[in-house]
């Protein structure tokens, strides 16, 4: 075991500094106070955190915010069985449109902030980070549901970027619902206590590790991100995380991931961390990204 990568990894386990962790919290506080000083927004919406802060897997000196922004009004989007259609759940069209709530926070935000300080992007606005709070994404969502045959359905959230087509996630239970099952954040917060707080160690160090990778110029690090290593870092088992020192979590788990990327047939099961969408399920290409990048940091960091 490589005693200089172990005490690396123990620094990056770590969660945020106070002072990071203070300024994530200015954030987080500055754009709720802008949303709520909109009346029309403020009376529409549902304002939570998600992403690397909230699932408590961002890393040090890497750290921005991601908020998203609920229309909690009659608008949502529908995955249906196939042959299904609007009229066979007593659904129907409406009048107020995703890219109407876009605009209508958009407003919200640079009423707020000034234009100077917001940018609109594909997914999200971009409120400029400053001495006093982090860079932070504000992404508005509306309600997805996933209808069944017999008309129940689940919910999560959905997007649309600028650009077209439609992200749909499952970040976490926002209501406490049976239409809001189980999803990303509690799957994780589970698998951490499981592994008695391993689990979100290991995700910091290899998405740290990553970008580590990124700066001295390793191809293979440049198309992972954060988000994929977090779910791959989900599906090595419970028993990877059991070890003495971090180096020895962190080589189980990338053996293990290594292994079963070699082939779709071992991998093609794996879902993303909420278990509501597959990882790899049909998408060669990826898997081979993938398994790129795993075999490079496992070189990197001398596995042999």
């Amino acid at each position: 075991m490589s005693t200089t990568w172990n005490d690396r990894f123990a620094a990056w386990a770590q969660a945020p500094s106070q002072t990071e962790s203070d300024r994530i919290d200015n954030a987080i506080t500055a754009i709720k106070k802008a949303l709520a000083a909109d009346a029309k927004v403020a009376s529409m919406t549902k304002v939570f955190v998600q992403g690397s802060y909230r699932n408590r897997v961002n890393v040090r000196q890497d750290s921005d915010v991601d908020i998203g922004v609920l229309y909690t009004g009659s608008t949502f989007f529908t995955t249906y069985p196939e042959g299904k259609k609007d009229s066979d759940f007593g659904n129907s069209s409406s009048d107020y449109s995703y890219a109407d709530y876009k605009n209508d926070i958009g407003k919200a935000l640079t009423s707020y902030f000034g234009a100077a300080h917001v940018t609109r992007g594909n997914k999200a606005f971009d409120i400029h980070e400053n001495t006093y709070r982090v860079d932070a994404d504000v992404v508005p969502l509306m309600v997805h549901r996933r209808y069944s045959a017999d008309g129940t359905f689940i919910c999560g959230t959905e997007l649309r970027p600028d650009s077209g087509g439609r992200i749909i996630n499952w970040p976490e239970r926002l209501y406490d619902t049976r239409e809001w099952p189980r999803q990303h954040y509690e799957n994780g917060n589970g698998k951490n206590n499981d592994t008695r707080r391993a689990y979100r160690g290991v995700v910091r160090i290899v998405k740290k590790l990553r970008n580590i990778m990124d700066e001295d110029g390793i191809a293979e690090a440049k198309p992972v991100k954060g988000f994929n290593i977090e779910c791959l870092v989900w599906n090595a088992p419970n028993s990877c995380f059991t070890h003495a020192t971090w180096y020895e979590d962190v080589s189980a788990v990338l053996n293990h991931l290594s292994y079963n990327l070699s082939s779709m047939t071992l991998c093609g099961e794996w879902g993303e961390v909420s278990e509501w969408k597959y990882l790899l399920k049909g998408n060669d290409t990826k898997r081979m990204q993938f398994e790129t990048f795993v075999d490079r940091a496992r070189r990197y960091i001398g596995i042999v």
